[in-house]
């Protein structure tokens, strides 16, 4: 009879302790898959990560994977399968013959889903414009910052871009034109004004489209024109959810300065063309944002012009000897109508042609690889009044002193006053432009290219548990 009690004990015992063990083994199992489950999500999210874009990474040192993976079709759903994809392989242990094997916890994914991505052109092109300022900051641009900054500064106190030079001129020729001059009668009889030789007119006419070919010479060698159509300036582009939480947005001064170095580091600009570039004057279509190489730089050389015009006049009305040779010539022109108020306005058209001459033999000066400073001194100034008496479409050359501003640095400092937004995007257009010219990579969009997500995942086991998983992983 005890030996039977034993037995009972024994037996209701060892149910307690299998149960306890196989609860502990059930726990165990669960707390595996779990653990599989996150190791293998993240082994996933990393590995699509790892498909970042070569090109991109090549060209312009930016880390963004491409949706499309070289295709036309620009979905989230690439990127998604993608990532079931490889969370399935890390789910197989072997194969036996075509059959993959699965470990003991006999894991696989049900669900893999991208619920958000920062893509490139996401907040107008902050989310490419972090990278690239988190590229530069490796370099160390104090100087260059606080240069640019100081000379924009200084062509705003002397309102270079906001003064309305040519309305000035207008009006004083409205005035001069308004003037009542004295008639004498021709060999027919009849009565007209007696005219007057001004050479501001000979100038005069020389602006606007004739005034680029003047500066520039031959321009027979100029080409690249983009389709506006295929620009992500121009395009309806996908969105994505904006920046990454938890990362500043590049709001500040020293941040636009720092993205300009990068995009001088990275693109060409006239003097500086680059091989490689579909444009080859990329940071004037960045400025100008037209549809060609020869659109962008007229814009580019007109506004120069229009800035050196403001700067030579500002010079011109504080140097009292050139305003009295000024005035000596409009006095010769208009002795003979003995009209005081006309001497005064004629004086006023002379030296705006004459800032005007300077103006243009500043930027030839520039397009040579010379320097003008942003405000000058008697010791910079190229031309006398002679030239302009005698202009026909001459330029003179002048003597480059090797002082002031260079042509890059007249750019940077318009790529400093560019909105923000534009110049993002027109970044990104010169990106896409570059990187369609290379192999397989013909439908490249920076609008498909994402550098974090959010994904959600559900994965289950055989046994019956299940988990689901959202993390969300991007490039620091």
């Amino acid at each position: 009879m005890n030996k039977a009690s034993l037995t009972v004990y024994l037996s209701l015992s060892l149910s307690l302790i299998l149960a306890f063990v196989l609860t502990v083994l059930e726990g165990a199992r669960m707390s595996v898959v779990r653990m599989e489950a996150e190791c293998v999500a993240d082994i996933g999210m990393n590995s699509v990560l790892a498909e970042f874009h070569r090109e991109l990474l090549e060209q312009y040192d930016l880390l963004f994977v491409d949706m499309s993976y070289g295709s036309a079709s620009c979905r989230p759903e690439n990127s998604a399968e993608h990532l079931r994809q490889y969370m399935e392989n890390n789910f197989i242990t072997g194969r036996n013959g075509m059959k993959p094997v699965k470990n003991w916890l006999s894991l696989s994914v049900d669900r893999a889903n991208i619920k958000e991505m920062s893509i490139a052109s996401d907040e107008g092109g902050n989310v490419m414009k972090r990278q690239a300022i988190a590229y530069m900051q490796e370099n160390s641009m104090e100087g260059i910052i606080a240069k640019t900054i100081g000379q924009a500064e200084e062509l705003h106190e002397w309102g270079l871009e906001t003064r309305d030079i040519a309305g000035e001129r207008e009006s004083i020729q409205e005035q001069i034109n308004a003037v009542e001059l004295p008639k004498e009668e021709d060999e027919e009889g009849n009565r007209k004004e007696i005219s007057f030789d001004n050479p501001a007119d000979k100038v005069n006419a020389w602006r606007g489209g004739l005034a680029f070919r003047l500066v520039l010479g031959d321009t027979s060698h100029i080409s690249g024109t983009v389709r506006s159509e295929d620009c992500l300036s121009q395009r309806k582009r996908l969105r994505g959810a904006g920046m990454r939480p938890g990362l500043r947005k590049p709001e500040n001064l020293s941040d636009h300065v720092l993205f300009d170095c990068y995009l001088f580091d990275k693109c060409g600009w006239y003097g500086n063309e680059l091989e490689k570039s579909f444009m080859k004057y990329q940071i004037e279509y960045i400025v100008a944002g037209e549809k060609s190489d020869m659109e962008n730089l007229e814009k580019v050389i007109k506004r120069l012009i229009r800035w050196r015009e403001t700067a030579n006049l500002i010079y011109l009305l504080s140097d009292t000897g050139k305003c009295a040779e000024a005035e000596l010539l409009a006095l010769t022109l208009t002795s003979i109508f003995q009209i005081p108020a006309l001497v005064k306005l004629v004086q006023a058209s002379i030296l705006f042609a004459w800032a005007y001459l300077e103006s243009l033999a500043d930027v030839k000066c520039l397009l040579k690889g010379g320097k003008v400073p942003l405000m000058k001194t008697s010791a910079d100034w190229k031309t006398g009044i002679s030239n302009l008496k005698d202009f026909s479409g001459n330029i003179p050359d002048g003597e480059n002193q090797g002082r002031g501003l260079n042509y890059q640095d007249y750019l940077r400092i318009m790529l400093f006053l560019e909105d923000s937004e534009e110049k993002n995007m027109r970044a990104m257009d010169i990106m896409e432009m570059d990187i369609r010219m290379t192999e397989g990579n013909a439908h490249f969009r920076m609008d498909a290219c994402f550098d974090s997500y959010l994904s959600d995942i559900s994965i289950s086991s055989a046994f019956g548990y299940h988990c689901n998983i959202q993390k969300r992983y991007g490039y620091d």
